[in-house]
């Protein structure tokens, strides 16, 4: 589950509720990196906090919860920002990191190219974001906005992909319903 931050309680609320692993957005470091992690699991590797929650069977199946879940939960953050490109060999080694997800688009932005995901910049940022989490044995997510997009990232070896958003699906599918119509008169 795709949680709004790097916010504790968030983390906590995501994983108690039953999700398997937290998305976060905006890691533009291995200390951030290192606190998503330390929010997403239980002590001794991390400061999770501990209750009776739906995850846990709501305290039927609490105790193999806690044994297991510190092995099993995933961790992925988002290199979507300039400076996450810079550190992005210390935050794809970071303990319990378990994929770096690119958001090209806040990226793209954040390297003053805003929504030109073809720009030599951009290109090269996720170049090295890719060659470096590969190297390092990380799985790579990214967001893409259709099939074709993704195809290229699906070729280098990444495993995580979005390929559109709910708006965009629902809106081509409505701007194709008006196609038909119009074609049909």
């Amino acid at each position: 589950m795709r949680v709004h931050s790097l916010d504790e309680i968030a983390i906590k609320k995501a994983l108690d509720s039953g999700a398997s692993g937290i998305i976060v957005p905006q890691i533009n470091s291995a200390e951030q990196a290192a606190q998503a992690v330390a929010f997403a699991k239980y002590p001794p590797q991390g400061r999770r906090g501990v209750g009776i929650a739906r995850a846990q069977g709501y305290g039927f199946s609490f105790n193999d919860y806690i044994e297991q879940t510190n092995d099993e939960v995933v961790v992925v953050v988002q290199a979507e920002h300039a400076q996450a490109v810079e550190n992005i060999k210390a935050i794809a080694t970071t303990p319990g990191v378990d994929g770096v997800f690119i958001g090209p688009y806040d990226l793209s932005a954040s390297l003053g190219k805003m929504g030109l995901l073809d720009e030599p910049i951009v290109v090269n940022a996720i170049k090295h974001i890719t060659q470096t989490c590969l190297a390092a044995g990380i799985k790579l997510g990214v967001f893409t906005t259709s099939a074709e997009a993704a195809i290229p990232y699906i070729e280098r070896g990444f495993t995580l992909i979005t390929a559109g958003t709910d708006t965009l699906l629902l809106g081509q599918g409505g701007r194709d319903i008006v196609g038909d119509i119009k074609a049909r008169q």
